[in-house]
């Protein structure tokens, strides 16, 4: 039988295609399997038991209501479907709360960032002596727990207490109008630290030609902090911003703590204080409720803010 003619070049596309192949089944062939699993496990399983069990128990305790049979029988818990979401948006508390820390986000993050922003900027200048000292100094009231900052501002703002009692006899911080700006000012300074710490690192990732090029051209420091530098940290900007705005709607030790200073903070001022309330009364499933709605607002929010940075970087 005569051998099939193949011509030089269909041969070199067989063994081109044959070798393709062979390292195409190659690549699929995974290696080491197990120290994979081994690897991924242990963040499999502690994701799973702390975060999605958790999540699934509070949405399916939302969903039931406690019936009694009389006025003094055993308490007992049955599938309510939605009704404790009815209840939820009829909450007036809860929304008002909601309201609150959004009013309080609106003012506190951007200056918050705007610090955090500044003292990064000083901290990557060459102008400035001193750097270690500084960069421990803005991070230091982030190693304290927040609710040791919050006694030790509450004792501050006390009219009788505090040491700046020119200040405080005059203007009540702890009153009703200025309560929530002075949880503000906790906030701000417990948290800066660690926002410019992300913006630092990311001001240090970038290659120092570019700075040399913008000298070259006669850049000063001013103009290459605001030409150079701010665009190149906007990606650091919009996750502490991403970071702060989830940090807000949890907003719940200094206004807890606050509750010890001052009267104009109730049990409801938050709404974490509010799922905390509801829990201890208790009613768990409405608790649960309030859990998983703020959970999804708190979705929302991230995200619109995610895609409103993501449009206008590409507008620009």
């Amino acid at each position: 039988m005569t051998a099939p003619i193949t011509s030089p070049a269909g041969a070199r596309t067989a063994a081109r295609d044959g070798g393709s192949r062979r390292a195409g089944s190659r690549r699929r062939r995974v290696q080491h399997p197990g120290a994979i699993v081994a690897f991924v496990a242990p963040f499999a399983v502690l994701f799973t038991v702390f975060y999605l069990v958790p999540i699934g128990v509070a949405v399916w305790q939302s969903l039931l209501v406690v019936e009694r049979e009389g006025t003094f029988g055993e308490a007992r818990e049955v599938f309510g479907g939605l009704q404790q979401y009815v209840l939820v948006f009829q909450n007036e508390a809860f929304w008002t709360s909601v309201g609150r820390v959004l009013l309080f986000g609106v003012v506190q993050v951007p200056v918050m960032l705007g610090l955090a922003l500044l003292f990064a900027l000083l901290l990557d200048s060459p102008l400035v002596r001193g750097k270690k000292f500084f960069r421990l100094a803005f991070f230091a009231p982030y190693a304290v727990p927040g609710v040791i900052a919050a006694i030790m501002w509450g004792f501050l703002y006390s009219p009788n207490l505090s040491p700046f009692e020119a200040l405080t006899s005059r203007v009540d911080l702890l009153s009703a109008d200025f309560v929530l700006w002075a949880i503000a000012n906790v906030v701000t300074w417990v948290f800066v630290g660690y926002n410019m710490l992300i913006i630092y690192s990311t001001l240090l990732a970038i290659p120092q030609e570019v700075y040399e090029a913008a000298r070259i051209d006669g850049a000063g420091q001013a103009r290459i902090a605001w030409s150079i530098k701010i665009p190149l940290v906007r990606p650091a900007l919009v996750l502490t911003a991403v970071l702060s705005i989830i940090g807000t709607l949890q907003l719940l030790a200094e206004p807890q703590t606050f509750r010890s200073f001052s009267s104009a903070v109730t049990s409801t001022y938050t709404p974490n204080m509010t799922i905390y309330a509801t829990s201890a009364v208790p009613n768990v499933s409405l608790a649960a409720a309030f859990s998983v709605v703020l959970a999804l607002a708190t979705f929302v929010l991230s995200f619109a803010f995610l895609r409103f940075t993501r449009r206008k970087g590409a507008e620009a």
